[in-house]
């Protein structure tokens, strides 16, 4: 049933989806005229509006493009490289594979979003050396367990509301992440979500005779090759000595951090995949190596990052995502509050990519109407989180360091990912409505 339903849904994507950076300029322009029609916001207003928030990623893109950058430095390290085909031994058909790196990516992203989505990637590719099967499926599989990072251990939305002096602290207190993290209804939609993903991308699998789609020039590796007659700057950089004294002072430091209580942060994980990369290298050499074929794929990351932040400018600064979340939760009552929020906030994500931006413009206007129809505050925060998190799959922005680390476009998976919308959307809507 779901693999009559997603090939044709692959075929259609491929042929009308255009590449994200064009995509990001529709959006771009999309935004503009809606603020100009629906806001008043006059176009000289859009253009400075759009302009000023155009660098206002570049902290965030940088940290990104270093996910992709360290996460595929550090898998392509021997060590690494030999766990990974370890664990991809425990799958012994394309079934399994699917299967297999599905839970990994969806335990990942629940532990922290950034993690989930390089350990996707790379465990995605090393099951491709080892196993034929649909290469777009396998990464959009490893994609698809970012759904749930919104509900798990990194959610920006429950970790906003569960810290002393948050913005919104006067309208809905200190909510502890047992009421939203650790709540039944969150639980319980993460444990569905564990279930069903895995067997959704099992059951989009091609059927036997159908066509296998295999991309040899993503799986193949680089060769560092030593010259046979070293000068002295070639016999440091083929030299562990450096490497060994960096790596482990970062290790050394990640150490303290955790033992002093820190907790997974980008910056945090971009530190130890580098620290790491640099040890299990061996030699300045083979890392950058390494390094010149992980930028090949950040080229999205670079270009695309500031459109979306002059995106998500002209859609605060103009009222724009206040007036969507304002009409849509206005059709609200209080049993169907959740849903409204959901909706609203997975069309907002178009927009503005970003949970904690996202939280920051619809919290005004949930939270309000929550308190006023007698819902659950922490409810209707986590259904601001779950609308983030499931347009996400249909939303290129999130997907450019998995596509980079994988080395296939956009329109490669989100076919299969349509199909993730459209399940895991029913699922997460019964989750917040009738628990």
């Amino acid at each position: 049933m779901l693999n009559a339903l997603s090939r044709p849904m692959v075929r259609i994507v491929d042929r009308y989806l255009p590449d994200p950076f064009v995509f990001v300029m529709i959006l771009t322009l999309v935004a503009a005229a809606a603020a100009f029609f629906t806001q008043g916001t006059t176009p000289l207003q859009i253009v400075e509006i759009w302009g000023d928030g155009f660098w206002s990623l570049l902290t965030f893109s940088m940290q990104m493009l270093l996910v992709l950058v360290t996460g595929y430095m550090m898998a392509s390290t021997p060590l690494v490289k030999g766990g990974l085909a370890k664990l991809a031994g425990l799958a012994s058909s394309p079934g399994g594979a699917i299967l297999l790196v599905t839970f990994t990516s969806l335990a990942a992203s629940w532990i922290n979003w950034g993690f989930g989505l390089v350990v996707g990637a790379l465990f995605a590719k090393e099951l491709a050396r080892q196993i034929k099967v649909d290469y777009r499926l396998l990464v959009a599989s490893a994609y698809s367990g970012f759904i749930v990072w919104h509900g798990g251990l990194a959610g920006s939305v429950p970790l906003s509301i569960a810290t002393e002096g948050h913005p919104f602290q006067d309208l809905t207190g200190v909510i502890p992440t047992s009421e939203t993290i650790f709540s039944p209804f969150n639980l319980a939609i993460v444990a569905a979500l564990f279930i069903a993903v895995p067997f959704i991308n099992r059951a989009m699998m091609p059927k036997a005779g159908d066509e296998v789609f295999v991309d040899p020039e993503a799986l193949k590796e680089t060769e560092t090759e030593k010259p046979e007659a070293p000068t002295p700057a070639d016999r440091l950089e083929h030299s562990p000595v450096l490497t060994v004294l960096i790596g482990l002072a970062g290790l050394a430091w990640s150490l303290n951090y955790f033992v002093g209580g820190g907790g997974l942060s980008l910056n945090v994980i971009n530190f130890v995949f580098l620290s790491l990369a640099i040890l299990l290298h061996g030699s300045p050499r083979n890392l950058l190596n390494a390094l010149q074929d992980a930028v090949k794929g950040g080229a999205g990351i670079v270009i695309q990052f500031p459109f979306y932040a002059g995106i998500m400018a002209i859609m605060v600064q103009s009222g724009l995502a206040a007036s969507i979340s304002e009409g849509l939760i206005g059709l609200a009552t209080a049993s169907t509050l959740p849903f409204w929020t959901f909706l609203s906030a997975g069309i907002v994500n178009f927009f503005v990519p970003s949970g904690g931006g996202q939280w920051a413009v619809q919290a005004p206007v949930i939270l309000p109407a929550a308190e006023a129809l007698g819902l659950d505050m922490a409810k209707a925060s986590m259904a601001v989180a779950w609308g983030d998190a499931w347009t996400n799959m249909v939303q290129p922005f999130w997907a450019l360091p998995i596509l980079g680390i994988a080395g296939l476009r956009a329109k490669d998976i989100m076919g299969f990912c349509i199909i993730h919308l459209i399940l895991s959307g029913a699922i997460i809507v019964a989750g917040l409505t009738l628990l």
